[in-house]
């Protein structure tokens, strides 16, 4: 399923950055950054309780915000891009 991970890390006190780092590199395990705090994340059902648990604990929910969108499966048609900067196709051919 795809998801669309979005969140707001405060820097009032000093974990502010840490935080935004580590919720970055979580979210790039299963996804790819779409805009600066905007993830597009392919996940099943286990990987994504687990990422979410992780999320969760990593932030502050006094100061920080994080935001889910379940796109599910027929996510391509509820997607449209327009500019620079286009998307990973989840399911297309990966060359190495």
């Amino acid at each position: 399923m795809m998801i669309l991970v979005t969140y707001d890390v405060s820097f009032k006190n000093e974990g502010g950055p840490k935080r935004l780092r580590r919720m970055a590199r979580l979210c790039q395990v299963f996804g790819q950054r779409v805009q600066y705090s905007v993830f597009e994340i392919e996940v099943d059902m286990a990987q994504w309780t687990e990422l979410k648990n992780q999320l969760i604990s990593v932030m502050d929910p006094e100061e920080d915000s994080l935001r889910i969108y379940y796109l599910g499966s027929n996510w391509e048609r509820k997607v449209e891009h327009i500019g620079a900067k286009k998307a990973l196709d989840f399911n297309g051919l990966l060359l190495m």
